[in-house]
């Protein structure tokens, strides 16, 4: 079975024969000697003028317009938390300006934060010069008015005092001010003058002019870079109006500094509650978003408090100091008596009572020279500053200097200044713990939003005003429409009932179960009664239809080994496993200690799936019930190939587009590290359905990528003229033999984790690969595209106008608060049980297989209910949700590679070029068509 045509092969190599003769003429400079005379020209010959080929230029694709609304569903009044804006001032101009920041000396000034405080003295000091008009600045580059300044290029010169950014009375810095030898000189200078200043430079120019009245074009559906940059503007407006109230500003979301926002979630940290506010066109107008939001702050107060939550240690003596001086590394903080305010540098190399620093004495000797001695810090604070230390003398110092000139001061006089981000990624356990902290039920976070619309005061914000711009202090009312659930097939022939968007399998068989045959038990030292375990799993497996042999053996980890590294004792289980059975098994049930973070987890899926190609499922022996071993049974008979249910659509192959025309569904999900990896690859997971006419068998594909890279760069990989080595080729060649010898005719492509910023880029790069996927395989083959996207990421909420309760499964949303031109709606397809749901926004940027708008969001809606893990409605389509757990069930493979294959640096020093991606390994082909990631 081969798609590629000869012609491919023939095309290239006359091309080949043509560049040959091509090079003999140009060889030696063209030089004729030697070579025939050229033929004689016909006495009535002209010769034609040769026309240039019309160089074909490329048609960037932009996202498709809205077709139209749906219609179908019962109708439902809902509230939005989006507020309506009126804009009176349309005729007005922003005026963009270019700020550049400079010491005295001239050198530009680097560090962020300060800018704020500058420009603010700018705006204090220079009133007249620049006619009094008020700006908004964006923290960085930009300055932003109404209307134009005096002129075009203005400097000014400021001087501020005492550069130490304290956010609690209102900046957001995170400079430092330059610190001198020791503390008693730091002392002296202190009393004799309170502060240190500096002075700035600080230049103005034009740059930009931005009509207001972009903002209303774009709300009739004509965006433009201007509509774009003046929206940004009003946004600017409301992040200075933060800053000015002291907030930690997170791009477009302001955390105040109030104790009863702050939850703790463990380790030191603190979830921040805060509030999301930006503004965005709709059908309707404009309107201002408001939403709760939250971000991870270090615990604020005494160090060595934060120390010991960070690293659950009993007391400061049981400290890990080296994994103390990263975590402070930065971090600011607050001396006593002083309360002047710093940033780490790093810690003493001796604790207090030894560190040693030279003393400069007020006295001086009969040449003139100023006296010094050698004193320890604890000496110093207690005997020449006579401040009482109680635990601080045995612990390390605090260093706030430069590295050549340390400033140390003991540990206990040391406080964490509030509002610090904490940006590394979170353990389970604190996740787990801030999602419980931080949910809220609709009417309480309907009240929240009331409350913030009141605090942030946003009708005393001079610009807004200068701008004309008043906003309504009601939640939006819409029409919502509620789409009836798909009818769902068990086994028999038996109809699931799905009431709330929840299902279940009490007295029914799954629709087509597996086998679960040579088959064995290995025990990663789990307590557990395993004997119990396979009869209550075989009991529960005959309920639902699948038949559990008696497994081959259970294998328990030797006790020895439990300590052993996770690669090892994994090896070891297989050279087990290996040496008692006849054969390779089919499945193996693997009991793993910790229900969280199991370090074996990783090395065993790899070892399975990559060199075995054996099925597995792992599983903590915590809590096990019936209900627990059911749902277990869910994941083993779609991984061993079964089907637990199905759309009764799909049976009667009454899908709209899909059931008649041969259609793949592709789900994409890009996984990258947490925020402080760098180097980490990102992993590309691209998922397809197979077995066509089926939409809920999937199988998946996945890839290493450069670090943070979200578009997919692997789907066409031509490695040689005949030869694709990409993501595409893999998935269409499966379908193609799944589906009975037949090419797709139609490619739905659901693309999760892109920003409407990148839209374009899906559409003109990756549509590009999956388009030049096809072609490699049969140039004559042009399949129609749909591509969507879905969007978690996002702060628009529903709330039912008249019941306090989620709003129900299946409300769909098209009208009112989706955007004024393209095609886009809000779906919650599934029911919310705790806190407010959360909507899906689906983006439909192209869809050449025409659609109607009822028809695809009933596929979306559909597609919420084939995912195999659960009994339940998804909030997102089943492919997306395949793709996350592909990506990140193989980005746990990555965990356990040599450091030295995966890190791109060493030490901090990142390698000069290119970093090479490490590749992952494949999928062994006994288990690359399953559905290894339920």
């Amino acid at each position: 079975m081969k798609w590629v045509s000869a012609l491919h092969c023939a095309s290239s190599s006359a091309s080949f024969e043509l560049k040959i003769v091509i090079m003999a003429e140009e060889h030696d400079g063209g030089s004729t000697e030697g070579l025939p005379p050229p033929p004689p020209v016909p006495p009535d010959f002209s010769p034609a003028k040769a026309e240039p080929e019309p160089v074909k230029k490329k048609v960037l694709r932009v996202p498709m317009a809205r077709r139209g609304l749906g219609s179908k569903g019962q109708k439902i009044p809902i509230l939005t938390n989006h507020f309506k804006v009126n804009v009176t001032n349309v005729d007005g101009h922003f005026f963009h300006y270019s700020v550049a920041l400079f010491y005295e000396d001239g050198r530009p000034v680097e560090g962020k934060g300060i800018g704020r405080k500058v420009l603010d003295r700018v705006h204090e000091t220079y009133d007249t010069e620049l006619a009094g008009k008020d700006f908004a600045y964006d923290g960085e580059k930009s300055l932003f008015t109404i209307g134009s300044l005096p002129r075009n290029k203005l400097e000014f010169t400021v001087v501020l005092d005492d550069i130490t950014s304290n956010r609690n009375n209102g900046s957001n810095g995170n400079t430092s001010p330059d610190r001198n030898g020791s503390p008693n000189e730091t002392d002296r200078k202190r009393l004799r003058r309170p502060y240190h200043s500096k002075t700035y430079k600080v230049e103005i120019s034009f740059a930009a002019k931005i009509p207001m009245q972009a903002i209303a074009n774009a709300l009739r559906g004509q965006e433009s870079e201007n509509s774009q940059e003046a929206l940004r503007v009003l946004d600017i407006i409301l992040r200075q109006h933060a800053a000015k109230q002291g907030c930690l500003l997170v791009r477009q979301s302001f955390f105040h500094n109030d104790p009863k926002n702050f939850a703790d979630v463990g380790g030191g940290v603190l979830g921040c509650r805060g509030f999301h506010s930006s503004f965005r066109t709709t059908q309707s107008g404009l309107s201002l978003n408001i939403d709760v939001s939250t971000t991870m702050i270090i615990q604020p107060g005494p160090v060595v408090d934060f120390l010991i939550a960070n690293q659950n240690a009993k007391d400061p003596f049981s400290l890990d100091w080296a994994k103390a001086k990263r975590v402070l590394k930065n971090l600011r903080v607050k001396t006593a008596p002083a309360n002047q305010e710093y940033k780490i540098t790093g810690l003493s190399e001796k604790p207090c009572r030894e560190q040693m620093f030279t003393l400069k004495q007020r006295s001086k000797d009969e040449n003139g020279e100023v006296q010094t001695s050698e004193v320890t810090v604890y000496d110093y604070f207690v005997n020449h500053r006579n401040i009482d230390l109680r635990y601080s003398a045995d612990l390390p110092c605090i260093n706030v200097g430069k590295p050549k000139r340390p400033t140390y001061f003991p540990i206990e006089l040391c406080t964490l200044v509030s509002l610090q981000r904490y940006t590394k990624s979170l353990s389970t356990f604190q996740r787990a713990s801030l999602v419980e902290k931080s949910r809220q039920k609709p009417k309480e976070r309907m009240q929240i939003l009331s409350n913030a619309l009141k605090i942030n005061n946003y009708d005393a914000e001079p610009l807004l005003r200068s701008c004309g711009v008043s906003i309504s202090s009601n939640f939006t009312q819409i029409e919502g429409r509620v789409l009836p659930a798909p009818k769902l097939k068990a086994g028999n022939g038996d109809d699931l009932f799905s009431r709330n968007g929840r299902w279940n399998f009490n007295n029914k068989r799954f629709f087509d179960p597996a086998k679960v045959e040579r088959w064995a038990v290995v025990n990663f030292s789990a307590r557990c009664d395993v004997r119990g375990l396979v009869r209550d799993l075989t009991r529960i497996g005959e309920m639902k239809g699948i038949s559990v042999e008696p497994p081959f053996d259970v294998f328990e980890e030797s006790p020895q080994l439990r300590r052993a590294p996770p690669v090892v004792r994994v090896d070891k289980m297989f050279e087990e496993v290996q040496s008692k059975l006849p054969g390779a098994p089919k499945f193996l049930l693997c009991l793993l200690p910790e229900r969280k973070n199991c370090v074996i987890y990783g090395p065993w899926k790899r070892k399975n799936l990559a060199d075995y190609g054996i099925v597995t499922q792992c599983l903590a022996p915590g809590r096990v019930n019936d209900q627990y071993l059911g749902n277990l049974l869910l994941k083993i008979n779609a991984k061993l190939g079964g089907l637990n249910s199905m759309l009764a659509f799909e049976l009667s192959s009454s899908i709209p587009m899909v059931s008649k025309v041969p259609t793949i569904i592709l789900g994409m999900d890009v996984s990258h590290g947490s925020p402080g990896q760098s180097d980490i690859p990102s992993i590309a997971a691209v998922v397809s359905s197979r077995q066509w006419p089926s939409i809920s068998r999937y199988r998946a594909s996945v890839r290493t990528q450069s670090p943070k890279v979200e578009m997919i760069d692997n789907l066409f990989n031509k490695v040689s003229d005949t030869e694709d080595d990409g993501i595409m080729r893999e998935l269409l060649l499966d379908f193609y033999v799944s589906s009975g010898k037949r090419k797709p005719e139609h490619i739905i492509v659901f693309r999760d984790g892109v920003s409407e910023s990148q839209f374009n880029q899906v559409l003109n790069i990756e549509l590009d690969q999956l388009i030049e996927a096809c072609k490699f395989l049969d140039e004559k083959w042009s399949p129609k595209f749909v591509i969507i996207v879905a969007q978690k990421n996002h702060h628009t909420k529903f709330f039912q106008a008249e019941s306090p309760d989620n709003v129900p499964p299946g409300t769909i949303i098209d009208n009112k608060v989706c955007h004024p031109r393209n095609y886009d709606f809000y779906l919650c397809a599934h029911a919310g049980m705790i806190g407010t749901t959360r909507p899906t926004h689906y983006h439909v940027l192209l869809d050449e297989v025409g659609f109607s708008p009822d028809e695809l969001q009933d596929l979306v809606h559909n597609l919420s209910y084939v995912y195999q893990r659960s009994t339940t409605a998804i909030s997102i389509v089943a492919p997306v949700s395949y793709a996350h757990l592909a990506a990140t069930q193989v980005g746990q493979w990555m965990k356990f590679e040599d450091a030295s294959e995966t890190s791109s640096s060493k030490d901090g020093i990142t390698n000069a070029g290119p970093v090479t991606v490490p590749q992952l390994p494949r999928l062994n082909e006994n288990v690359s068509s399953s559905m290894f990631f339920c």
